[in-house]
């Protein structure tokens, strides 16, 4: 049984990844840290599909985030070279954001995420289910579609 290929070349199921040197690892960290934000995400999948917009459609289409994070996280994601910034010399001013063949990179390769929730989904709810009846935890406590605990009565 074969696992997941680095550069192309299959590597059996258990056998540990070869050891990044301390540079990688710590940028590996770095980018799971940033790019793990539900923003960072968000705005990744909206950028890739609907190609260069500007600052509010992108607002618009994440929905639920604030100016103050939207601004925070669009500026960390150009200058991690994920999108880029154009700003043009118009009244009001206008602002586009575009992601970088990078950017669409690190899209592609949560598009593999997409796939897993996608060929898993039942699974995954089915695990809840179960744990919940034996937690005795109440199932609404394990639907995503649902408010969080804090919104509940």
């Amino acid at each position: 049984m074969e696992s997941h290929a680095m550069d192309g070349v299959p590597r059996p199921a258990g056998t540990p990844w070869p050891k990044a040197t301390p540079d990688v690892e710590a940028l590996v960290r770095e980018m799971i840290g940033r790019v793990a934000d539900k923003w960072t995400l968000l705005i990744l999948e909206v950028l890739e599909e609907h190609g260069t917009l500007r600052f509010t459609q992108v607002g618009e289409h994440v929905g639920g985030i604030s100016q103050k994070m939207l601004t925070k996280t669009l500026r960390q994601m150009e200058s991690d070279g994920l999108l880029t910034r154009t700003v043009y010399p118009v009244i009001p001013p206008r602002v586009d954001y575009t992601l970088t063949p990078l950017g669409l990179s690190l899209s592609e390769a949560f598009c593999a995420v997409w796939e897993w929730a996608e060929a898993h989904h039942a699974e995954v709810m089915a695990a809840r289910q179960t744990f919940a009846a034996q937690a005795g935890t109440p199932e609404w406590m394990h639907d995503p579609q649902l408010p969080s605990v804090q919104d509940r009565p």
